[in-house]
């Protein structure tokens, strides 16, 4: 009896153990299964750092009281029309006072830390702070923060407030929180995979919700301008020039509806920029994306649908298979956006060289671009006739005997001691090339030296007026 009850409680005893075993198993491999957490501190506003660049009672920049607005997927591309906010007061940050600060002599050491963060060099400081524009976020945002501590730039993850006041590059990436001046840097991790920590007198907000929290991805091209909402007025759109502090902001009316143009065909790069220019967001499936090559095959709303600023177009699209052309977009149809393309890719038919003079000697169009492409001209439309491309050169009739006439004397000609052959018809002349007159223009119709049209430079971007 002794011997059985023993021998009961001891397979009990190891049922239990298997069976803590197993959970412990369990637990583990299910923490194994995902990538792991990231640890994140939240940030909020108004709310003092603990190791800041500068001290955030200096002036710097100023928080507002902003609700997180709603987003759709977690990551936003910079020129994404309201993903940032504005205000009409006084500017929220002092780009000139970080400057003068970051460039005094007992700041040395901070201001080579402070570069460092950001990739530059500390003589190119004041040119980049020049290039930044301060917004308000208007989404709880997560960021790459950097603490001060004994001489270097400490990061973190750090989860920004929305209302919190930053300024932003020319691809619409957060680069620096304005009232303690701590660079920023993209945050690299899963948002869906964080762990944040409410403390050190950063409270958890009313209204946080992680599911509205974002990830910012640079814009595929240097904005010129950023589209931001009146944080007290949403109806009201402010229009802010890259590198401007508000002093040449322009106002619309967020209301005031947009059609999605045609985008069928397009990369999505360049379908993503034809939306931010007409006030239109994106939108994808999938946690990144697509390349800025791939090709839209639809959109949703489809083209012609009228829709309010900020609103979002699913694209759908397809990588690209190797073609031949380099992942180029077609020319925008739509002319009423503004671009750097030239009128010359509206039509096929037009000359791709149209400032070059036409030869008097030329009988026929085709002579009026013979002079090929330049490096200063833009590229043709991709329905050009070759003979507008290929050079007149080494399309001229072989040397052959002639009872035509001569050409004129201002031309090349074939050199008069080429003998006849019996190979050749004795006294006719080989009909003239498709496409060319009996009496072709010679490779000199048009000069070499015409002048094409230049590329016209960019428009300089206004400029912070410095004190």
């Amino acid at each position: 009896m002794a011997l059985r009850a023993f021998t009961h409680r001891a397979g009990k005893a190891v049922i239990r153990k298997i069976a803590v075993l197993s959970l412990l198993l369990l637990v583990a491999s299910g923490c194994d299964s995902g990538t792991p957490l990231f640890d994140v501190k939240a940030v909020a506003a108004g709310a003092a750092s603990l190791a800041p660049f500068f001290d955030e009672s200096g002036g710097l920049g100023r928080d507002a009281d902003v609700r997180s607005r709603p987003a759709r997927g977690g990551l936003q591309q910079g020129d994404t029309p309201g993903l940032y906010g504005g205000t009409d007061e006084a500017a929220i940050c002092d780009v000139e006072q970080l400057k003068r600060y970051l460039a005094e002599p007992r700041n040395d050491r901070k201001a080579r830390a402070w570069a460092g963060a950001l990739d530059l060099r500390t003589d190119g400081i004041p040119e980049y702070l020049d290039g930044l524009t301060p917004v308000l976020l208007r989404h709880d945002t997560l960021v790459r923060n950097h603490d001060y501590k004994k001489g270097k730039a400490v990061p973190f993850n750090a989860l920004l407030q929305a209302g919190i006041a930053i300024l932003v590059d020319e691809q619409g990436m957060p680069t620096v929180k304005c009232s303690c001046g701590n660079p920023l840097r993209p945050f690299e991790g899963d948002k869906s995979r964080i762990s944040v920590s409410f403390d050190d007198g950063n409270e958890k907000w009313k209204g946080y919700d992680p599911s509205e929290v974002v990830v910012v991805r640079p814009a595929s091209h240097e904005l010129e301008r950023i589209a931001l909402v009146d944080v007290e007025d949403p109806d009201r759109g402010v229009e802010r020039p890259v590198g401007t502090t508000g002093e040449e902001d322009t106002a619309f009316d967020t209301r005031k509806r947009q059609a999605v143009p045609s985008l069928i065909g397009t990369t999505f790069g360049e379908a993503s920029r034809r939306l931010a220019g007409r006030g239109l967001a994106v939108a994808y499936g999938g946690k990144e994306p697509p390349p800025d090559g791939a090709r839209v095959t639809a959109s949703d709303p489809a083209a012609g649908a009228e829709l309010r600023f900020g609103a979002h177009v699913t694209l759908s699209v397809v990588e690209n298979t190797g073609r031949s052309g380099g992942g180029t977009t077609p020319p925008d149809p739509e002319s009423s956006r503004p671009t750097t393309t030239p009128a010359s890719s509206s039509s096929p038919s037009a000359p791709s060289s149209p400032s070059a003079p036409s030869s008097p000697s030329a009988p026929s169009p085709p002579s009026t671009s013979s002079s090929g492409p330049s490096k200063s001209e833009r590229p043709a439309s991709p329905s050009g006739t070759p003979e507008a491309t290929s050079p007149p050169a080494d399309s001229t009739p072989p040397p052959l005997p002639s009872t035509a006439s001569g050409p004129p004397p201002s031309t090349r000609s074939t050199p008069p001691e080429t003998p006849e052959t019996t190979s050749a018809p004795p006294r006719t002349a080989p009909p003239p090339p498709t496409g060319r007159p009996a009496s072709g223009a010679p490779a000199t119709s048009v000069p070499a030296t015409s002048e094409a049209p230049t590329t016209s430079a960019p428009a300089e971007r206004p400029r912070r007026t410095r004190e």
